[in-house]
């Protein structure tokens, strides 16, 4: 999760929400990401679809079974959807989304009957994860701060 954080670090030094995703296989890091819809203007660009779709590259397939997805925020419905499609065996997650949380906050995609249900771990160093958000969106709030379009 230290690894994902400073992903997300590095997000926000970018202007992008600050999450920060890795894929890890046998205890080896398999692929990483963060996020770059405001670069890329793209909404598909999300941490966790940067990771899967490079794990899978990199592993050359679609199943990514015997991997976990360590992300620094709980993904939304698009992105717990790509972890249950490649088969991803356990997502941990920082801090939880209220908003937008697919998996313990305002859905529980992982609860349904899907044909492969990850295992899923919170609250993995969910204060420092929480800190990198709320800086950033406070940041972006303070008076003078550059408008995002």
């Amino acid at each position: 999760m230290n690894l994902a954080l400073s992903l997300a670090r590095k997000a926000a030094a970018r202007g992008e929400v600050p999450v920060g995703a890795v894929v890890v296989r046998g205890g080896r890091v398999i692929a990483k990401g963060y996020n770059r819809r405001e670069k890329k203007k793209n909404a598909l660009r999300h941490a966790e679809m940067e990771a899967i779709n490079k794990a899978c590259r990199k592993l050359r397939g679609w199943r990514l079974c015997g991997c976990e997805l360590y992300v620094t925020l709980e993904p939304c419905p698009m992105c717990a959807g790509a972890a249950i499609n490649a088969r991803i065996d356990r997502v941990i997650i920082g801090a939880a989304d209220p908003k937008n949380g697919a998996l313990c906050s305002v859905a529980r995609l992982f609860e349904l009957p899907f044909t492969h249900r990850p295992e899923l771990v919170t609250g993995v160093l969910e204060k420092e994860c929480g800190a990198v958000l709320s800086d950033f969106f406070r940041a972006l709030r303070a008076p003078g701060a550059p408008t995002r379009k």
